[in-house]
C-alpha cells in the first residue's frame, strides 16, 4: 500500500472536479466518498441534489473564516493511497477506515479531542482513495503535519499487516523522488507513457554515465534534446543546473525545469561531482592518451571482464568500497541500454530503471576503486550503438550473464544489511536482465549447440572425462543440460587455441555463486570464452576438428594462430583461477 502525499496545492475545486471526472479518465469509475472528517459531507457521486461547489465550501469553512492576510496560500493537503496489484479489493467501508488512520496518523485529524482538519476521502476506482484536505483546523489554528509523508507510510505498514495486505519495504530516504498527481494526469493527458520527471531522470542518468568531466556531462545534455539551465558563480563556476524537455510546458508556455537533485538524490551537481573526486593526474593523464575501445563488440568484452572483477568487491571488499561499484553498475546498465540493439533494448532500459533505485543507500560510496566499471560504462558509450546479431549481438549476451551475477550479489549485499527496498530493486533488475539475457544470447548459443552436437563420440567422451575431473561437483548437472554441447564446443575452441581446457573450467567455476543461473554450461561458456579471448560469435568460425587425440583437435591450421595467442590465453587462464 503506497500513500503519495502532496500538500501544495490551493484549489480545493479544481482537485475535487479532477477526483469525481469521469469523462476524461477510464479509470475514474463511479466516483463516491467513503469517508469524511463528519461522516456526513455531501457526496456529490451518490447524493442527486449535492455538487461540487457544496463539498469545496463545506471543506474551505474554516480557510474562508480567517482574515484574508491569515489565510495559507496553498491550504490544500492531498494524498493518494494505492494497493499494489497483488492486493484484494478492498470495500468502501476498508477504505473509509483506511483514511481516518491516515488523517489521524498525519495529523490532518489527530482524533481524541484535538483539533483538527476538515477532509473527505473519494474513491473512484477498485485499487486507491484520494483523500483531500484543508491545512485550517476547525478552531483556525494550523495542523501538525510535519513530515506527513513519512508518517502516512509507516501507518501503511501497519495496515498491510492487520489487512493481510502486500508488505512493502519500507523506506530510508534514498529514493528519488515520485511523480505528483500532478504530472501523472499531464502525462495521461499528453498520451505519454511516463511523466517528465520520469523521462529527464533517465536522460540525465545516462549523461552522466561513464563521463569524466562537467563539459562532457553538460554536453551529453544538450546532446540528448534537453533543455539546459545553469546557474553559475561571479568567477563562472557552475555551481548547479536544471533541465527540462522542451515540449513539457506550464500553462503560461514556459518549459518546466527540474533540479538534478529533484530528480533523484545522486543527481545533484555535487552528488555527480563525487563520481570524479577518485581520478588522479595520471588517470586523467591515461584517459587522454586511451584509445576508445573502437567497436560495440569490444566495449562489451571490456564491461565483461569489469564486472568480472568487481564480483571479488562483494567477497573482500569494504562496505564503502562495495557501494561505489554498485554505483557505478547502474552507470553501465544505463550505458548498455542506451546502445542496446532494439530485441534487448526495452528489458535493459527497464532494468536501468530498477537498478536506479538499488544504487543508492546510506552507506556513503568510496570513489576512486570504482573506476574500471566506469570506464566500461565510458567504452560502452564511445562504442555506439551495438547490433543485434553477430560478435555484437553475442557479447551483448556475455556482458548481461556477467552482470546478471554481479546484480545478484548486490541484491545478497543490500539484503544483509537490511536495505530492503534496494534489495528488492536488484532482484527485479536480475529478472528484467535474465529476459534481456534470452534474447541476446539465443542466436550465438544456438551456433554453439550445432557445433558441439558435431563434434565426434570419442571428443565428447574426452571432454565429458575433462569435465567430471575439472568439476566433480557440478559435472552430472552439467551433463544433463542442453547447454552441454555449446559448453562442449568452447571446450573444443580453447584447446585448438593453445588453452588449458581444465584450468579454464576451474577458472571459470571458482568462487563465483552459480545457484541461480538457469544453465550452469552457459554461464560457463561466456565466462570461458572472456578468459580465453575467443570470439563471442562462433557462426563465422571453421569447424573444430572432430579427431579424438589432442594435437590434432588443435589441428595445422589452429597451430599458427595458438603460438600468437597462447601468451594472453595464459594469462587470462592465470586471472580467472
Amino acid at each position: 500500500m503506497i500513500p503519495s502525499v502532496n500538500n501544495t496545492g490551493s484549489r480545493t475545486f479544481g482537485l475535487l472536479k479532477y477526483l469525481y471526472d469521469t469523462g476524461k479518465y477510464e479509470d475514474h469509475t463511479d466516483p463516491h466518498l467513503v469517508a469524511s472528517f463528519d461522516g456526513m459531507a455531501p457526496d456529490p457521486g451518490r447524493h442527486p441534489n449535492a455538487t461540487l461547489e457544496d463539498l469545496q465550501q463545506l471543506l474551505d469553512q474554516p480557510v474562508i473564516a480567517l482574515p484574508k492576510h491569515a489565510r495559507p496560500a496553498k491550504h490544500v493537503w492531498h494524498t493518494s493511497v494505492r494497493a499494489t496489484a497483488d492486493d484484494r479489493i478492498l470495500s468502501d467501508e476498508e477504505w473509509g477506515e483506511i483514511a481516518r488512520r491516515i488523517v489521524a496518523a498525519t495529523g490532518i485529524d489527530p482524533g481524541g479531542g484535538q483539533p483538527g482538519c476538515r477532509w473527505a476521502a473519494v474513491r473512484h476506482a477498485d485499487d486507491h482513495i484520494h483523500i483531500v484536505a484543508t491545512l485550517v483546523c476547525e478552531d483556525g489554528s494550523r495542523p501538525d503535519d510535519f513530515r506527513s509523508g513519512k508518517r502516512a507510510q509507516a501507518e501503511c505498514r501497519l495496515i498491510e499487516k492487520e489487512l493481510g495486505l502486500h508488505q512493502v519495504a519500507a523506506g530510508d530516504g534514498t529514493a528519488a523522488q515520485r511523480p505528483t498527481s500532478a504530472e501523472r494526469h499531464k502525462a495521461e493527458r499528453q498520451g505519454h507513457e511516463r511523466t517528465a520527471r520520469e523521462e529527464l531522470r533517465e536522460s540525465v542518468r545516462r549523461a552522466v554515465a561513464g563521463a569524466t568531466s562537467e563539459e562532457e556531462f553538460v554536453n551529453r545534455l544538450a546532446a540528448a534534446g534537453l533543455l539546459i539551465r545553469k546557474r553559475a558563480a561571479p568567477s563562472g563556476d557552475l555551481l548547479g543546473y536544471k533541465v527540462a524537455l522542451p515540449d513539457d510546458l506550464n500553462k503560461d508556455g514556459e518549459p518546466v525545469f527540474y533540479p538534478g537533485a529533484r530528480l533523484a538524490p545522486d543527481l545533484s551537481l555535487p552528488r555527480i561531482r563525487e563520481r570524479w573526486c577518485g581520478d588522479t593526474p595520471a588517470s586523467r593523464q591515461e584517459e587522454a592518451t586511451r584509445t576508445a575501445p573502437g567497436s560495440p563488440a569490444a566495449a562489451r568484452r571490456g564491461t565483461a571482464s569489469a564486472v568480472w572483477q568487481a564480483m571479488l568487491v562483494f567477497e573482500h571488499g569494504e562496505d564503502a568500497v562495495a557501494a561505489a561499484h554498485i554505483a557505478a553498475t547502474g552507470e553501465v546498465l544505463d550505458a548498455l541500454a542506451k546502445t542496446s540493439a532494439s530485441h534487448t533494448r526495452r528489458e535493459l532500459r527497464d532494468a536501468a530503471t530498477a537498478f536506479e533505485r538499488a544504487s543508492r543507500s546510506h552507506v556513503r560510496a568510496a570513489r576512486g576503486r570504482d573506476r574500471a566499471l566506469r570506464q566500461a560504462a565510458r567504452d560502452l558509450v564511445q562504442g555506439g550503438p551495438a547490433l543485434g546479431r553477430g560478435e555484437d549481438g553475442a557479447t551483448t549476451a556475455m556482458a548481461i550473464d556477467m552482470l546478471f551475477f554481479l546484480i545478484t550479489a548486490a541484491a545478497h549485499w543490500h539484503a544483509k544489511r537490511g536495505h530492503a527496498q534496494q534489495a528488492e530493486a536488484a532482484t527485479r533488475t536480475a529478472e528484467h536482465l535474465r529476459a534481456a539475457y534470452q534474447a541476446a544470447a539465443a542466436q550465438p548459443l544456438g551456433v554453439l549447440y550445432q557445433r558441439g552436437r558435431r563434434l565426434s563420440r570419442p571428443v565428447l567422451q574426452r571432454q565429458t572425462a575433462l569435465l567430471r575431473e575439472a568439476l566433480p561437483e557440478l559435472a552430472a548437472q552439467i551433463l544433463a543440460e542442453p547447454g552441454w554441447y555449446a559448453l562442449a564446443a568452447t571446450v573444443a575452441e580453447a584447446e585448438a587455441a593453445g588453452h588449458d581446457p581444465a584450468a579454464l573450467l576451474s577458472g571459470a567455476a571458482a568462487r563465483r555463486e552459480l545457484a541461480t543461473a538457469d544453465s550452469v554450461s552457459h554461464v560457463l561458456v561466456w565466462r570461458m570464452r572472456r578468459a580465453a579471448n575467443l570470439p563471442a560469435d562462433a557462426s563465422h568460425l571453421p569447424e573444430t576438428s572432430t579427431v579424438g587425440a589432442p594435437s590434432a583437435i588443435r589441428g595445422t591450421s589452429a597451430r599458427s594462430s595458438a603460438a600468437g595467442r597462447r601468451r594472453s590465453g595464459e594469462d587470462a587462464s592465470r586471472q580467472s583461477r
